[in-house]
């Protein structure tokens, strides 16, 4: 088995709903997101012989991902008053909304399946939300 690894960050805020801590709060992260593109053999033949991928469009698709979860509010569907949501909106804030609670697991679940979904052979993604603090997706 053959892997590459690529690395993006970004900054965001959440909270977590219905958690009974700091994190209930309003907060930010510098979110460290390592991902990993597998595959069993190198390529054959073209501009991508003997190599998994291009580390360049890999990087490239990883670090766009990122860019769209940047500087975002980032907001499970429903937690939020729809006149909180065109509150914030009103004043500017950029909100990205999720259909799910915005914990280290999902985004990386999620970052998984934005990847595969652009073509990516990815096959683990890890989520820092603090220098010593990660959550892993693997697809089984």
């Amino acid at each position: 088995m053959y892997r590459l690894k690529t690395e993006a960050h970004f900054d965001s805020a959440h909270f977590l709903t219905d958690y009974y801590g700091k994190c209930e709060n309003l907060h930010g992260h510098r979110w460290r997101v390592v991902a990993y593109v597998c595959a069993e053999e190198l390529q054959s033949s073209g501009t991508e012989k003997d190599m998994v991928m291009d580390f360049g469009v890999f990087k490239r698709k990883l670090r766009e991902l990122a860019d769209s979860l940047d500087h975002r509010f980032l907001v499970e569907e429903g937690s939020l008053a729809p006149s909180t949501i065109a509150a914030l909106e009103g004043e500017g804030f950029e909100l990205c909304m999720l259909p799910f609670r915005t914990t280290a697991e999902n985004l990386a679940h999620y970052i998984f399946d934005e990847l595969a979904h652009r073509g990516m052979p990815v096959c683990q993604v890890d989520v820092y939300e603090t220098p010593n603090n990660c959550a892993t997706y693997i697809k089984d």
